[in-house]
C-alpha cells in the first residue's frame, strides 16, 4: 500500500491509543500498528518501528499516558504509583543514545505529582503539547537552516531525519525542505546508510514524495562526491548533543564530517534544544548503542549476504566532535562553531 507522507503521518494518537507506522517496512508496506500498552510501546522503540530522535521522545509521551491509564485504571489505590515508575523506567532503557527519549519522560513524570482526578487526561495534553512542539520547531529550524544555504547549492544527508523520524516536517530534511522551496538547492544526495538503509528507504521516499529529486550514493562514495565539488553543505540530525556541542549520530556521521572538513564543505546539524545534554560535557560520555551482529549480515530486510562464521561489531552512533561541526541549528537559534560557552548560552 502507498502511502501519502502529508496526508498519513508516523505518529497517531486517536484519543485512546498510539498508533505507529512500522518504518522498518518502508518503501515498500505502509503498515500501521496501534498500540495500548507501555511495555509494547517500548519494544516499538526498541524494535525500530519508529526511530528518530525526536520520534522517540514523542512516541514515549504517548506511552507514558498508556502507562498510567493502565495502572489507574486496575490497581488498588495508592499503589498504582510505584508500579508507574516501573514502567516508566523500563520504557527509558529502550534505546540508550537518544536523550529525548528521557527528556520526555521526564517531562511527563513532572504531573504524576497532581491529583489523581483528570491525571490521564493532563497527560495526554501534555504528550499532545510535546508532539505539536516538536513539529512547530522543525518548521523553525528549517527556515533558520535555510538562510545559510547559499543559491544553487548542493546537499547531502545521512540517515532520515525527517517527519519519519520526528513529530513532522523533520530537522535535517526540515532544513532541506525549506532550502528547496526558496529555490536555494541545486541537488540533493543521501548515504543508503547501512546498515538499515533509512537514507535508501526512508530519506529518498520522503523527498521524492515532495517532489524533491534525490539520488541515493553508497556511504563510502560520500568523500568521492565532495571532491567532485557536487555538495556545499552536509545537514544531519542528532540523537543526542554533549553540553560542548559534540554531535551523536548515526554511525557515519563522523565519517562524513571528516571528509566535509578535509573538502571544505559546510557541515550542518539540526536538532531541537531538548537534543541536548547538559548533564553530558563531552562526546565521550555518551552511551553508544551496540546492536546485534546479525542486522550487518543481510540488506535491509532480506536474506544473509554475509560469510558464514563472520562475526560483526554493530555501534549504530558515532561520536562527531564540535571542531567539525560549522553550525547547530535549534528552535532557539543557531550555534555557530559550537562551544560549551555557546550551547549554555542558548539556555538562558
Amino acid at each position: 500500500m502507498m502511502m501519502d507522507r502529508k496526508e498519513s503521518p508516523a505518529i497517531q494518537w486517536d484519543g485512546e491509543q498510539l498508533i505507529l507506522l512500522d518504518q522498518r517496512l518502508l518503501p515498500l508496506e505502509a503498515l500501521y500498528i496501534t498500540y495500548s500498552d507501555v511495555e509494547e510501546v517500548g519494544l516499538a522503540i526498541r524494535d525500530m518501528v519508529v526511530r528518530g530522535a525526536p520520534a522517540i521522545g514523542v512516541t514515549a509521551a504517548y506511552g507514558v499516558v498508556l502507562a498510567a491509564k493502565n495502572r489507574l485504571g486496575c490497581s488498588v489505590c495508592g499503589v498504582w504509583r510505584a508500579a508507574l515508575e516501573d514502567d516508566l523506567d523500563e520504557l527509558a532503557q529502550a534505546r540508550p543514545t537518544a536523550i529525548n527519549l528521557h527528556w520526555a519522560i521526564e517531562r511527563m513524570r513532572a504531573l504524576l505529582d497532581t491529583p489523581e482526578k483528570g491525571l490521564v487526561e493532563r497527560l495526554t495534553q501534555e504528550a499532545e503539547t510535546i508532539h505539536q512542539e516538536d513539529i512547530n520547531a522543525c518548521k523553525t529550524m528549517g527556515k533558520l537552516g535555510a538562510a545559510y544555504i547559499e543559491e544553487g547549492s548542493g546537499v547531502l544527508t545521512h540517515c532520515n531525519a525527517g517527519a519519519l523520524a520526528t513529530g513532522g516536517y523533520g530537522t535535517a530534511l526540515g532544513v532541506i525542505r525549506a532550502a528547496w522551496a526558496e529555490n536555494r538547492l541545486s541537488a540533493v544526495f543521501a548515504d543508503e546508510t547501512r546498515p538499515w538503509l533509512q537514507g535508501a528507504r526512508l530519506t529518498a521516499w520522503e523527498l521524492i514524495q515532495d517532489g524533491i529529486p534525490t539520488s541515493l550514493l553508497a556511504d563510502g562514495a560520500s568523500s568521492w562526491l565532495m571532491k567532485q565539488g557536487k555538495v556545499q553543505w552536509v545537514v544531519v540530525g542528532s540523537d543526542r548533543i554533549a553540553a560542548n556541542g559534540d554531535v551523536a549520530n548515526k554511525i557515519g556521521t563522523y565519517t562524513a564530517a571528516i571528509a566535509a572538513r578535509h573538502h571544505g564543505i559546510k557541515f550542518m546539524v539540526v536538532a531541537p534544544t531538548s537534543t541536548i545534554d547538559r548533564n553530558v560535557a563531552t562526546g565521550d560520555e555518551i552511551p553508544i548503542e551496540v546492536r546485534e551482529a546479525d542486522e550487518l549480515f543481510a540488506c535491509s530486510n532480506g536474506g544473509r549476504m554475509a560469510a558464514e562464521n563472520a562475526t560483526g561489531w554493530n555501534p549504530v552512533f558515532d561520536v562527531t566532535p564540535a571542531s567539525l561541526v560549522d553550525l547547530i541549528v535549534t528552535e532557539r537559534g543557531v550555534v555557530e562553531n559550537p562551544t560549551a560557552e555557546k550551547i549554555a548560552a542558548l539556555f538562558q
